[in-house]
């Protein structure tokens, strides 16, 4: 797997501080400041302590399989905004080299809200899946085909929790749901869309076709 987080500090000094200290107990295997400057801080093969208590597709324990990539950013905390295009630039070969190393299939690239959802919020809303799923390195949104095939709250739940999420907490599961496949509405509510959207998702897995 890989993790996509944001620091929320200010400024990549900072972050590299707090990375490199013992004591945090917090720490990733690469971060990239906005200007494009990407530091390696972990080894790949060596576990970092980036994705905390953590849950995905069955893995309880996902430092163990994953590579973390911390994007210096000021996050929620100090004042969100856009990703740096010279950070995405930076991301984009780095990210490529690491699922292709490790064959990484493009639904294991995730972001820090779908493996802790009850804890964390980033890259949040405005991180550019779209447009890192041009190049291959994550999936895209799906192309909706059925509609919304759920009965009821409890299917849905059930389904999110087979395509991944930890849905211990059913309202933080969802906004994380929601955080990563529609950003332009984050509520914590279930409806038609966000549905139509999991159901999707599953068939194209089911099909083989979004490795």
């Amino acid at each position: 797997m890989v993790v996509l987080h944001y620091t929320e500090m200010l400024g990549p000094d900072a972050a590299l501080e707090r990375m490199c200290d013992p004591e945090a107990k917090v720490s990733a295997h690469y971060l990239i400041a906005e200007d494009g400057t990407v530091t390696r801080l972990v080894p790949e093969e060596k576990r970092a302590w980036h994705a905390g208590l953590s849950y995905w597709r069955g893995h309880k324990d996902v430092n163990s399989a994953s590579i973390g990539i911390e994007l210096d950013h000021p996050g929620h905390l100090h004042g969100y905004r856009p990703f740096s295009e010279p950070q995405f630039e930076a991301l984009v070969p780095l990210l490529a080299r690491i699922v292709k190393t490790h064959d990484i299939p493009r639904a294991n690239v995730v972001g820090h809200s779908d493996v802790a959802p009850l804890r964390k919020i980033d890259p949040g809303e405005l991180f550019p899946w779209e447009r890192l799923a041009e190049y291959g390195l994550c999936l895209p949104s799906p192309k909706i085909e059925l509609g919304d095939p759920f009965d009821n709250d409890g299917a849905f739940y059930l389904a999110l929790e087979r395509y991944g999420y930890d849905i211990t907490d059913g309202h933080k599961a969802v906004e994380a749901f929601q955080r990563r496949w529609r950003p332009r509405k984050i509520d914590g509510e279930i409806d038609g869309e966000i549905r139509a959207i999991l159901f999707q998702l599953l068939l194209d897995r089911d099909r083989g076709t979004t490795r």
